[in-house]
């Protein structure tokens, strides 16, 4: 970037996140695909049209030759920084967690893909032998068709509590947040969301906490989201192994060895 004035808030593969005065600038590699830079910009803007606590959309343009998409900054932390500071609150960062995540599936948005549609075409680009694949496929079909917004990477580093939330949270002292708490959560990251069933975002999101090594915080969340949104256990469970496949397109080799696991949980059920 030309402009030496930018700070770097993330670095992430094939795009790097800088923060620019009261705004926010996402600017991808010049071999990003322009289709996918475009469609995020458009998820961007149905969800904001749902009246959901996200980051405005400000524009979509190019800089220094690359794709960049401009939102609003929003100051705070996000949760996932302050279950890192307070460990001792993560029941009541969890509670403001899944009362988020309810919020977005009440919420609709006729035109976003489908998240069976986008499941479907991972299993198939997956490296699993061809039976594995079917079982798949055949499991994903079985699934009911809901029309929920799933959020696709719904962790507490994309939850963005403003500073007036952090301070409300502070002062309510391990209490169950209130339903005005959530008016001080932002919502980030939207490049991944369709609608579709919500055992499958909450199964993807359990999953996410897995993969970093938070076993006992996944499990939590696992038997909050159940018991709030009054979701079988095994509900949720049966999308795993689908959600794992779906993850191992990714081609993380350091991931692969445990989605496998995951995933051949569907050769003996």
């Amino acid at each position: 970037m030309s402009n030496t004035n930018y700070e770097i808030l993330a670095q992430r593969s094939k795009k790097v996140i800088y923060k620019d005065g009261d705004t926010v600038l996402k600017v991808f590699d010049s071999d990003y695909s322009k289709a996918d830079i475009l469609n995020e910009a458009l998820n961007q803007a149905r969800i904001e049209e749902t009246g959901l606590n996200v980051p405005k959309l400000l524009e979509v343009s190019k800089i220094d030759g690359k794709w960049a998409i401009r939102t609003e900054y929003i100051p705070g932390k996000t949760l996932a920084q302050l279950m890192e500071e307070n460990p001792d609150k993560i029941d009541e960062y969890l509670d403001l967690f899944v009362s988020i995540q309810k919020e977005i599936f009440s919420k609709e948005a006729p035109l976003l893909n489908k998240i069976k549609d986008k499941f479907n075409r991972k299993i198939s680009a997956s490296r699993f032998d061809a039976t594995t694949r079917y079982e798949l496929h055949t499991r994903l079909d079985s699934m009911k068709n809901h029309k929920k917004i799933c959020h696709g990477d719904f962790t507490p580093s994309n939850i963005i509590i403003t500073p007036e939330g952090v301070s409300d949270l502070e002062k309510a002292g391990g209490a169950s947040p209130s339903p005005t708490d959530q008016n001080h959560c932002y919502i980030l990251d939207w490049s991944h969301v369709t609608q579709g069933n919500a055992a499958a975002d909450a199964a993807r999101t359990y999953m996410l906490f897995c993969l970093k090594g938070m076993d006992e915080v996944a499990e939590k969340y696992l038997k909050l989201f159940c018991e709030k949104t009054d979701t079988a256990k095994q509900y949720v469970q049966r999308w795993m192994p689908i959600v794992a496949c779906t993850q191992s397109v990714k081609g993380k080799e350091e991931e692969q060895e445990f989605l496998e696991r995951w995933v051949n949980v569907v050769e003996y059920e």
